[in-house]
């Protein structure tokens, strides 16, 4: 069984849903959810970072550990990055980063990850993809990842990559879907690329396409990309998902 480490990070104020991650949701604050989830994943130890005290509050009890971080972080990588240094974790520690707003990741596909990356020690990172629908291929806000013959990134990009010249060119466009893969946006690391993460400067593509792992990429990190063949459901960004979301946790309880 690999050994790894989970932090969420849990900023209180989302730009699209302020203090979402306290929203009530079947019962219990957002966090909490997740809380249980990463629990019963395989890792050594769940690490709540967050930046507000209600936060560390609300999951309280529930076994996992609480810090409170620096508010003013701009990812969760750089949350991630002081819950590291704070805990003095050796350089091949793995960390996943299992955001605050996700309480259907499932613990099978973060050990799943964990793993991965354990198993391919030429990477410092390991992330999802999965196959993308005709209607995500040009829709920016679904991130696209091509690899290469060994399944480790080439690029990310929100365009639609690689672009079928001659597919494209039809009219209506004869889209291949089997040449195009999601991104999602969970990540393993090993503890020491987040210290060289947070000393470098933004790379160009990074800010053009905004997307942070082109930092890694632009730096010749390695990043192994585990492919799934479905995604797992979206986390909470607005009150729509919120009812999504428990609709989606009551359709998953046994039958009583």
């Amino acid at each position: 069984m690999t050994k790894y480490k989970i932090v969420i990070p849990a900023r209180h104020d989302s730009s699209r849903l302020p203090g979402k991650l306290l929203l009530p949701l079947a019962g219990k604050p957002v966090i909490a959810h997740v809380c249980e989830q990463a629990l019963a994943a395989d890792a050594d130890e769940v690490i709540v970072a967050t930046d507000h005290q209600q936060i560390a509050e609300a999951v309280s009890g529930l076994g996992v550990r609480t810090m409170l971080t620096d508010p003013g972080h701009g990812s969760g990588t750089e949350r991630i990055f002081e819950v590291a240094g704070r805990c003095g974790w050796d350089d091949d520690v793995i960390v996943v980063n299992w955001q605050g707003d996700e309480p259907l990741l499932t613990p099978a596909l973060v050990n799943h990850l964990a793993h991965s990356l354990d198993t391919h020690p030429d990477a410092a990172v390991a992330t999802l993809a999965a196959p993308m629908t005709e209607e995500e291929v040009f829709n920016p806000h679904a991130v696209k990842v091509v690899l290469d013959q060994g399944g480790y990134a080439m690029y990310f990009s929100r365009a639609p990559i690689p672009w079928d010249r001659d597919g494209f060119a039809q009219q209506p466009a004869n889209i291949h879907l089997q040449h195009y893969l999601r991104h999602i946006g969970v990540y393993a690391y090993r503890a020491g690329v987040l210290k060289r993460y947070v000393s470098w400067p933004k790379a160009p593509v990074e800010e053009i396409e905004a997307l942070e792992q082109l930092r890694l990429l632009w730096h010749g990190e390695r990043i192994y990309v585990v492919t799934v063949a479905k995604a797992p459901e979206a986390g909470v960004d607005t009150l729509e998902d919120l009812k999504r979301v428990e609709k989606c946790l009551a359709e998953s309880e046994p039958d009583g």
